[in-house]
């Protein structure tokens, strides 16, 4: 699937948790209402894109925790 936008141009967002150090996933929303996601520890390796549903479906189960680390 292409994407209509310049992965230059989007506005990237991370989590206020992130200490500015790495390891922060990144994400993005497309103007055709996708999500691009990219780790910032190298952005220079091209952002995996999913749909908006898709990306709802992953956040209802982070909320959940089906996606918690086991301890």
């Amino acid at each position: 699937m292409s994407n209509p936008d310049s992965m230059d141009d989007l506005k990237w967002f991370k989590a206020a948790a992130s200490s500015g150090t790495g390891g922060c996933l990144e994400v993005a929303f497309t103007s055709d209402g996708r999500v691009a996601l990219r780790d910032n520890e190298d952005p220079s390796n091209p952002p995996f894109i999913v749909s908006a549903h898709v990306w709802t479906c992953f956040l209802d189960g982070a909320e959940k925790g089906e996606f918690n680390l086991p301890t």
